[in-house]
């Protein structure tokens, strides 16, 4: 259903049935990994042009792992990650 890149790649589907009889399919939550199992290789300093996907992109090597990032440093939000400048962003190491 989603690319294996995507953050939502691992998630299970599941079924309801709504009160008409028609299935829906969803993707189940996606929560936070746990800290505690993230290997954090750096940190980067915000400048004010920066974007998260151009950190991303100096960092992991692929912009579009944006979330990565976000979820390193428990941000649901990405857009407040890079809105403070000179704020330090953990980068977690790169997944396979």
């Amino acid at each position: 259903m989603f690319d294996y890149t995507s953050r939502y790649a691992n998630l299970e589907t599941a079924t309801l049935t709504t009160d008409d009889g028609r299935e829906v399919t969803y993707v189940r939550r996606r929560f936070l990994p746990p800290l505690e199992n993230m290997q954090i290789v750096g940190e980067v300093t915000v400048n004010d042009p920066d974007r998260l996907d151009l950190i991303t992109a100096r960092t992991v090597g692929a912009p579009e792992q944006f979330w990565r990032i976000g979820d390193a440093n428990v941000a649901l939000n990405p857009f407040d990650l890079t809105a403070v400048p000179g704020a330090r962003v953990r980068v977690p190491a790169p997944s396979v």
